[in-house]
């Protein structure tokens, strides 16, 4: 994707723009974004999916009685579980489809004119008439798309975050719109973070929402530094030495020396060449926990391969990352397994061109079911 040319997708703007315009900054609303755009599951199908194990799924139901009353449940959700189809106002929210529905997976990849390391999931919400989750707000950028039906939305910038009591839903309690439309299929509304919103359904629909990870400094922090623990672990340190220290009239105070002996090995490790871009790469490709790969078989004479669609593969100016593993490439090496992360897929060719080493890991990430051989049809 060439991020300076128009993409219809984002209204007639260049992903280049859409970033400087609107990205983390203000609303854009596309009328038929996606003309044409097919569900990437049918009702039936997001049924199914949210009566999985290992599939999150929510269901949200606003009492018809009582419309400050709300009820929210979560999966497996047996179809026996949900409300009849006749009933309004609730929500089935199944997120992750990506992973398991090729049509959802081609979906969330047209918006990879963002980074792979912020991107997330595409969650899909059916709901019967007057359905939704309520006026709230999201730490991370949203695209949501209507691929079904009608929804309407009203959207405005959030002065006041408190949240209606009693609720087991973050619903906001004095949400203003600003603006308000009725989004039909095809059409697109993207969101930054923090932009109030509240979606309800006008008839039965089905809406996709593409979300992005926000990680926060801490969670960072906390995941880069257990694998720096791990990494240091492994290797062999410099004992404390302290052939000065005078005797002690105060043996419970902590000696000065130990501080600055600890604070210099925490500053060794996270100045150690790669460590800590190891260790972020491999915390940014780290499966999620309910992810598995099924081992396949040996990659084929004159196959290319694809990643699996659950596989995220980053890389850097010296390793590349998969599934929470980190290879040191360089050279020829490094440019075509870059090009695997990017397009996502390898040419027989180009997979004849990698070094032996290299090609012996392609293989091992194969068997793994982590990539998966195909003919190429330009052989």
């Amino acid at each position: 994707m060439d991020p300076t040319l128009p993409l219809p997708l984002l209204g007639g703007l260049s992903p280049q723009t859409f970033m400087r315009r609107h990205w983390q900054k203000t609303p854009l609303l596309v009328r038929q974004a996606l003309p044409g755009v097919r569900p990437p599951v049918s009702r039936g199908e997001a049924f199914e999916l949210a009566a999985r194990d290992g599939i999150e799924s929510r269901l949200v139901v606003r009492d018809v009685q009582n419309p400050q009353r709300w009820t929210l449940r979560h999966g497996p959700l047996s179809r026996r579980a949900l409300p009849p189809l006749r009933q309004p106002r609730w929500t089935l929210l199944v997120q992750g489809v990506d992973l398991v529905v090729p049509a959802a997976h081609e979906l969330l990849a047209r918006f990879r004119f963002v980074p792979d390391a912020r991107l997330d999931d595409l969650m899909v919400s059916y709901a019967t008439d007057g359905g939704g989750v309520g006026p709230h707000l999201d730490s991370y950028d949203v695209f949501l798309i209507q691929v079904q039906g009608r929804r309407r939305w009203r959207i405005g910038r959030v002065a006041d975050d408190t949240l209606v009591d009693s609720v087991p839903l973050r619903i906001l309690r004095h949400f203003v719109a600003e603006q308000e439309w009725l989004l039909e299929p095809g059409d697109m509304l993207y969101l930054p973070p923090r932009w109030g919103h509240d979606g309800v359904a006008a008839g039965e629909c089905m809406t996709c929402s593409v979300g992005f990870r926000a990680p926060s400094d801490l969670e960072l922090a906390s995941g880069v530094l257990a694998r720096l623990a791990d990494a240091v672990h492994d290797g062999e340190g410099r004992l404390y030495r302290d052939a000065a220290q005078a005797a002690t009239a105060t043996p419970a105070r902590m000696p000065s020396a130990l501080r600055d002996f600890a604070a210099k090995a925490v500053a060794k490790a996270l100045s150690a060449r790669g460590r800590l871009d190891c260790a972020l790469g491999e915390l940014l490709t780290e499966p999620k926990p309910h992810v598995w790969f099924d081992a396949v078989g040996d990659l084929r004479p004159g196959d290319g391969v694809t990643l699996d669609v659950r596989t995220r593969m980053m890389y850097d100016d010296g390793h590349v990352y998969i599934n929470g593993d980190a290879l040191r490439a360089g050279g020829r090496d490094a440019r075509l397994l870059a090009r695997l992360a990017d397009r996502r897929r390898l040419a027989a060719s180009d997979l004849r061109r990698l070094s032996a080493e290299a090609r012996e890991v392609v293989g091992d990430w194969v068997r793994s079911g982590w990539l998966h051989g195909e003919r190429d049809g330009n052989e």
